[in-house]
């Protein structure tokens, strides 16, 4: 989804460098694969085109951190949040 985001986090050396990958346009995702000791991040359209990929050596990457947008329609919930009641005992809503 337009606003899905990776950070990569990578050793180089004597310091890290962080790289970003995001979903810039409407309908486009960030999807990410492991690879004989390859980290793969690429945004794809719909229809599964690979519009750009960012390739890292798996033994130099530190972190990888997905923010993906929270979903419109509410498909996406907290876990143990029940759809049926406004606030969670594991998450209360302020």
């Amino acid at each position: 989804m337009k606003g899905d985001r990776v950070e990569i986090v990578v050793d180089a050396g004597d310091t890290t460098r962080t790289y970003e990958v995001v979903a810039d346009r409407a309908g486009r995702r960030v999807e990410t694969a492991v690879r004989r000791g390859v980290v793969e991040v690429s945004e794809v359209t719909r229809t599964g085109v690979v519009v750009r990929t960012a390739r890292f050596m798996a033994n130099r990457v530190l972190a990888l951190v997905e923010h993906p947008v929270p979903r419109v329609d509410g498909s996406e919930r907290l876990l143990g949040e029940d759809p049926g009641v406004q606030g969670s005992a594991l998450h209360p809503r302020v």
